[in-house]
C-alpha cells in the first residue's frame, strides 16, 4: 500500500509523545486542493505526517476505505500525524476516520469550500491526476459530488474543523498547520463557518444551469452523459468548449427513475462517481456523422430511423465500446429526430449518444476521446466537396490522402473501407485518432452522381449497407486491438502523443499475429496494410510504423551519419532525440529480431555486457566534461520505440522535454532497469523481469528524497534545489555511476 510519509528529522519521531498526535480528515470536491494542501504543509512542517490518499493506496493504483483506515492505523502507531486525503463530502464518509480519535489523537477537519466553478475548472484542465479525474468528465462528478455535500458538524467528533471559502483562506490554513510542530495544539472550535446548515453551495446551479447554444465553430458539444437525464437537463456543465446535454423527450417515469438514482448514496465517494462515468471516457468510440443527409439530401426522418436501427442491431456486437453521432450545430434536425426518437424506443445512453461539435476536434475542443471517426466520402475518396469529407481530409494532412490511396482508389456507395491513421497526422497526434472509415452513403441530390431520383426503396437500401458496412469496420478494428484511452495533455508535440500512446500499442504488438491481413466484411472491404515479417522470436509483434526508427537506425547506421555519433559491431550510440536530461544518450543493439527487453536471454548476455561497457565509455566522457553528473544505465520494462536500446541518462533531469507523469516515472520507478540488474537476472534466471506499466501512472516522487509533489512543475522545482543523498539502493551494486565527488547513500 502506498502512504506519503514525511519525517524532516528522525531524531523527532518520539516528540509527538509530548502533543497530541492529529487526524486531519480532507473535506472538498475534487479540484479544490486537498493533495496540494497536504504536500505544501509537510514540505514545509517539523511535525512527522503521512498522507493517505485512496487514489494510490493500493500499490500506486485505486484502492479501498479500509486500506485508507488501516494505513492510517500503522501511521498513528507509528506516532505520525495522518492526513485523510479524499473527498469526505458527507457524514458517513468521515465517520469511519473520525473513529480514530482517542485521548492521544485529536481529529481535525479542513474544509475547501471553494467556488464550485473554480474546482470544475481545475479538475478539467489538469493533466496526470492520480485517480485520472481529469478532461471532460471531471465536470460531471463535480457537480454529482457536491450536490450531496455536507459541511462537518463538531458533534460528528471532530475536536477542530476549519473552513476555508477562498484560497486566501487556504493560504492561511496551510501557514497554521505548517507551523504547528510536535509539541503544539491547535484551539477547539469550528472556524470559518458561515451557514452550518448549507448542503449545496450557493451559486452552483446559476453556474450549472443551462447555457444558450454557443454559435458555430466554438467547438461545444451536446453529448448523453451516464448520469441521469434529469440532473444533466437541469444542470448543465459549460466548461471551456463543451457543454454535455442527455436524450430530449424522456418521460415522466424516467425522470423519477433518474431521479431515484440520483438519491442513492454515494458509498465509495470519488471512486465510485468515476466509475459511474468511466464507460464514457475508457471505452473505444466511434464517432460518425450522418450519412447522405447534408450535401447528398436523403430524408431524415427516414434516416434517423435507419441509424437507430443499426444502432441497436449492433450494440450487442460492439460490446463496452460505444457510437456518438456528430453534426456541428445544436438547430441540427438529425440529431434532435435521432435524440428523441433514441429516447422512445429505451436505447442504452452509455452506449450511443450525440455530440455537438466538429468531428475533426471533438477531444482538442470537445473534451470527447475518441479513437475511430467516420467520414462521409465521395465515390472518389478524395478531398474537396465541402462538408464532412473536406473537413477530415484538411485536418488530417497529405498523409491520410496518401494512406488512402494505397488501400482504395474509388469505393461504390452502401461501402466502407477503414484507414489506420498515419503517425504523423494531427488528427492523430492532437486528438488520438487510431482510423478513419470512409464511407459512401445514397445520393438523392440530382446535382450529384449517381442520384437515385428519389427511389428511396433503393436508397433505403443503400444506406442500412452503408451503417451496416460502418459498424462492421469498426467492429474490425476492436477485433484487432483493444482501443483505450488516451490521457493526454493537448498541447505536446507528435514524441509527447507517441508516448502517450505507449500501453494502446504494446497491447497490439501483444498479440500473436505475423502481420495484418486483408479483412472482408459484410458489404465492406477492411484493407490492412501487412507489416513486414520478422524471422526472429519478435515477429509476433506488430510495431507501429512510428516505432521503427530505432531499428531503422540500428540495421543502416550508415544512411544516419547525421545522427550516429558511435558504431561498431555489435552497437550503435546517438543522442536521444526528446532527451529528458542533460545528457542522454542510447546505445542501440544492431542484432535484428532482438526488439525490446521482453526478447532477451542466456544467448544475448555477451552483447548485454557490450552495451554496458559502450554506455559506460560514454559516461566516462561526459564525467571529463562535468564531474558534478551522476548516471544511470537501464533499460525501459517496455519500450515505446523497437529495438534494444540502453539509456544513458544524467539524474539532473534539467530537460524541456520532460514533461509529464509517464516521462519521469519511466526512469524513477522500477520501471526502468539497471543494466547491472539485467545482466545478474539473465545470468541467474535466463531472462530478465519486466515490470508492469501500471508503474508509469504512480505519482511523482522525488528521485532522490522522494518526497510527493503534485505536478512536474512543482517537481522539477523541487529537484533543482535537492540536495538528499540519494536512496542507498542506487549506490549499490554500480547502478549510480559518478565523477569524483562523492555521493553519500541515504542513511
Amino acid at each position: 500500500m502506498e502512504v506519503d510519509d514525511f519525517n524532516p528529522d528522525p531524531s523527532k519521531a518520539n516528540e509527538a509523545e509530548n502533543g497530541k498526535i492529529l487526524v486531519v480528515i480532507m473535506v472538498g470536491a475534487p479540484g479544490s486542493g486537498k493533495s496540494t494542501f497536504c504536500d505544501l504543509v509537510m514540505g514545509a512542517s517539523s511535525r512527522r505526517w503521512a498522507r493517505i490518499c485512496q487514489d494510490n493506496i493500493n500499490k500506486g493504483k485505486a484502492g479501498t476505505k479500509a486500506q485508507c483506515i488501516s494505513t492510517a492505523v500503522v501511521a498513528l502507531k507509528d506516532k505520525k500525524s495522518v492526513f485523510i486525503d479524499r473527498c469526505n463530502l458527507d457524514k458517513e464518509q468521515r465517520a469511519e476516520f473520525v473513529k480514530l480519535g482517542s485521548p492521544e489523537v485529536d481529529v481535525h477537519a479542513v474544509v475547501l469550500d471553494l467556488p464550485a466553478k473554480l474546482c470544475i475548472s481545475r479538475s478539467v484542465k489538469r493533466s496526470g491526476h492520480e485517480g485520472n479525474l481529469q478532461g471532460g468528465r471531471a465536470a460531471a462528478v463535480v457537480n454529482r459530488m457536491l450536490q450531496k455535500k455536507e459541511l462537518p458538524q463538531l458533534s460528528e467528533g471532530f475536536s477542530r474543523i476549519t473552513i476555508c471559502h477562498s484560497e486566501s483562506d487556504v493560504d492561511d490554513a496551510i501557514t497554521t498547520y505548517s507551523r504547528l510542530s510536535a509539541q503544539d495544539t491547535l484551539p477547539s472550535g469550528c472556524f470559518g463557518q458561515k451557514n452550518p446548515d448549507a448542503k449545496v453551495q450557493v451559486g452552483i446551479m446559476k453556474f450549472l444551469k443551462k447555457a444558450d447554444p454557443p454559435s458555430l465553430g466554438s467547438g461545444s458539444s451536446m453529448t448523453q452523459s451516464p448520469f441521469s437525464s434529469k440532473s444533466m437537463k437541469e444542470s448543465q456543465i459549460c466548461s471551456e468548449g463543451s457543454k454535455p446535454d442527455a436524450f430530449e423527450g424522456a418521460s415522466n417515469e424516467e425522470h423519477k427513475h433518474n431521479l431515484a438514482l440520483e438519491s442513492v448514496s454515494d458509498a465509495a465517494d470519488l471512486t465510485n462517481a468515476m466509475e459511474d462515468s468511466s464507460s464514457l471516457d475508457m471505452s473505444a468510440t466511434l464517432a460518425f456523422p450522418s450519412i447522405s443527409t447534408a450535401d447528398f439530401q436523403f430524408d431524415h426522418d427516414k434516416a434517423s430511423d435507419i441509424i437507430l436501427d443499426k444502432v441497436e442491431e449492433y450494440m450487442s456486437k460492439l460490446k463496452n465500446a460505444r457510437l456518438v453521432l456528430v453534426d456541428l450545430t445544436h438547430r441540427s434536425k438529425i440529431l434532435s429526430l435521432v435524440k428523441s426518437k433514441a429516447v422512445q424506443r429505451n436505447i442504452n445512453p452509455e452506449k450511443f449518444s450525440t455530440f455537438v461539435g466538429d468531428i475533426t476536434c471533438l477531444y482538442s475542443k470537445g473534451g470527447l476521446r475518441c479513437n475511430v471517426i467516420a467520414n462521409a466520402a465521395n465515390w472518389r475518396l478524395k478531398p474537396g466537396g465541402g462538408g464532412v469529407n473536406a473537413a477530415i481530409f484538411s485536418a488530417a494532412g497529405p498523409s491520410l490522402e496518401v494512406a488512402t490511396k494505397k488501400r482504395a482508389n474509388s469505393l461504390a456507395p452502401g461501402k466502407a473501407v477503414v484507414i489506420p491513421v498515419p503517425a504523423d497526422s494531427p488528427l492523430f497526434i492532437r486528438e488520438g485518432v487510431t482510423h478513419v472509415i470512409h464511407v459512401v452513403g445514397p445520393n438523392m441530390n440530382p446535382q450529384r452522381p449517381n442520384c437515385l431520383k428519389n427511389d428511396y426503396d433503393e436508397g433505403c437500401k443503400i444506406l442500412r449497407e452503408a451503417y451496416s458496412s460502418l459498424f462492421e469496420g469498426f467492429a474490425s478494428i476492436l477485433k484487432r486491438s483493444e482501443l483505450q484511452d488516451h490521457s493526454g495533455q493537448r498541447n505536446e508535440n507528435a514524441s509527447e502523443q507517441k508516448m502517450k500512446r505507449e500501453i494502446l500499442h504494446d497491447e497490439e504488438r501483444s498479440k500473436k499475429n505475423k502481420g495484418l491481413e486483408h479483412e472482408v466484411g459484410s458489404g465492406i472491404n477492411v484493407l490492412w496494410k501487412e507489416e513486414k515479417q520478422n524471422k526472429s522470436k519478435s515477429a509476433s509483434k506488430a510495431w507501429s510504423s512510428w516505432a521503427q526508427a530505432l531499428y531503422n537506425i540500428a540495421m543502416n547506421p550508415e544512411k544516419h551519419k547525421s545522427t550516429v555519433i558511435d558504431t561498431t559491431t555489435d552497437v550503435v550510440v546517438l543522442n536521444d532525440a526528446y532527451p529528458k536530461a542533460k545528457r542522454h544518450i542510447l546505445v542501440l543493439a544492431r542484432l535484428d529480431g532482438l526488439d525490446s527487453l521482453g526478447d532477451v536471454c542466456q544467448e544475448h548476455l555477451q552483447l548485454l555486457r557490450t552495451m554496458q561497457q559502450v554506455g559506460m565509455k560514454w559516461t566516462e566522457r561526459f564525467l571529463q566534461e562535468d564531474e558534478s553528473l551522476i548516471f544511470r544505465l537501464g533499460f525501459h520494462s517496455v519500450p515505446s520505440l523497437r529495438q534494444l536500446h540502453l539509456h544513458v541518462i544524467s539524474q539532473d533531469f534539467n530537460s524541456q522535454h520532460l514533461k509529464n507523469k509517464k516521462h519521469w516515472n519511466s526512469f524513477n520507478t522500477e520501471f526502468f532497469r539497471d543494466v547491472v540488474d539485467v545482466i545478474e537476472d539473465v545470468e541467474k534466471f535466463g531472462k530478465p523481469s519486466i515490470q508492469d506499466e501500471g508503474l508509469l501512472s504512480k505519482e511523482l516522487r522525488c528521485h532522490r528524497c522522494k518526497s510527493a509533489h503534485p505536478n512536474i512543475p512543482r517537481l522539477k522545482s523541487h529537484i533543482s534545489n535537492c540536495q538528499a543523498p540519494f536512496p542507498a539502493i542506487l549506490l549499490q551494486n554500480g547502478r549510480l555511476v559518478q565523477g569524483p565527488t562523492k555521493v553519500d547513500a541515504d542513511s
